[in-house]
């Protein structure tokens, strides 16, 4: 990697470090859900074309995306930058963290652009959390020409090569019959105990799934009050498992246990699924180990190889974009005790000192990645052949 890359992009990040800093904080203070980011979304995208960045806004006919492009090179890099939050914790995955730590490798990397050959696209990704944002993007075509593309997620650790799991987000929702519960009960069909049935075989089925294979859910409707025999019931259950071939095993060993829920009770259901499937992240090996060499050249620690590997993230639609072109999902830690993502504690740690250095560090380390794949002959030819 040249020195005067690295310098000048070093430079960059020093002289934008209010403005991203004050971008975290500024997402991270109105958290907005899944499709919903309209201010995050604008807050990103006003800020990249403030600064020269020709943004084209509502791409893949989705109001709260964005592409945000620079330079004219034939290897394109895409940014993703994510905004949106869970509900009642808000920020509690970082994604404001994402969004200025991309934001911060694009404007680092747009004064180098022609230089190195590039196009730097930040690439603004909605509904991470559920509705698969990316997922949409890459079926529309926004990832069609770009050739590599990273983000940086925070979290309890530093992990280069991060691994997730294969994620289905489903509901099931059953039908029965109202009728008095205390006056005539047998004229029932009680859709409540229809979950309750399903819930208990998905509890006796656990012994038997697949080593990585996870099931998690909660009733989302229930019932109106306790004297009416329930009628209409659902539940909202993730299915997770190590790849996408074992998540379709899973799904036809639950979706059983969702059957019998119906069968036992004279209930009909239906099963609806909520989100595209996200794939398991496969982190491009090389752009992994550049980045390593960047993160470490900032004085930061990644897990090694070995201890990584143990690591899972949870899933992201990001797993979906490495199956498509080469990508990395690293993930950088910040200073939050025992807390874990999702939880109200890391989202009080991702609007810290430690957050705002993250953004900072992710975006020199995302950046100087990228100089590297634009530097060495060999790589370049490799993510140009990709995207032709």
């Amino acid at each position: 990697m040249g020195t005067d890359f690295k310098h000048s992009t070093r430079s960059a990040v020093e002289r934008y470090s209010d403005a991203l800093v004050g971008l975290s904080r500024s997402i991270h203070a109105e958290p907005e859900l899944a499709f919903a980011e309209h201010r995050s979304a604008a807050k990103v995208a006003d800020l990249l074309e403030a600064e020269g960045f020709e943004v084209e806004r509502g791409v893949a006919d989705l109001e709260t995306a964005f592409t945000a492009s620079y330079g004219s090179g034939d290897l394109v890099l895409g940014l993703c930058a994510e905004y949106d939050a869970l509900p009642e914790v808000g920020h509690a995955c970082g994604h404001n963290v994402i969004a200025a730590a991309s934001t911060g490798a694009g404007l680092a990397l747009r004064d180098v652009a022609d230089a190195l050959g590039l196009t730097v696209r930040v690439i603004g990704t909605p509904a991470e959390e559920v509705g698969g944002g990316k997922v949409l993007m890459l079926e529309r075509g926004v990832f069609d020409d770009v050739a590599f593309s990273m983000m940086v997620h925070p979290a309890p650790y530093e992990a280069v090569a991060a691994r997730s799991l294969a994620i289905t987000d489903v509901e099931v929702h059953y039908t029965g019959k109202p009728s008095h519960a205390a006056a005539a009960p047998h004229l029932g069909v009680n859709a409540a105990d229809a979950i309750t049935v399903a819930q208990v075989a998905i509890g006796l089925a656990r012994q038997h799934l697949e080593p990585g294979q996870m099931v998690s859910g909660i009733v989302t409707r229930g019932g109106t009050v306790p004297n009416v025999v329930p009628a209409h019931t659902s539940a909202m259950f993730d299915l997770r498992a190590e790849d996408l071939e074992s998540l379709r095993s899973l799904e036809a060993r639950i979706f059983r246990c969702f059957e019998a829920g119906a069968l036992a009770t004279g209930c009909t259901h239906e099963i609806v699924k909520v989100s595209p499937v996200y794939a398991e992240l496969t982190p491009d090996p090389w752009l992994a180990d550049a980045y390593r060499t960047a993160a470490t050249a900032l004085g930061r620690t990644p897990l090694g190889p070995a201890e990584e590997a143990r690591h899972k993230i949870g899933s992201t639609d990001m797993g979906n974009v490495t199956r498509a072109l080469p990508a990395i999902h690293p993930t950088i830690a910040i200073d939050c005790g025992d807390a874990v993502n999702h939880q109200i504690e890391f989202a009080t740690a991702c609007a810290s000192a430690s957050a705002d250095r993250a953004v900072l560090d992710g975006a020199l380390a995302l950046a100087w990645t990228a100089v590297s794949a634009a530097t060495d002959d060999h790589q370049r030819t490799r993510l140009r052949a990709g995207a032709a």
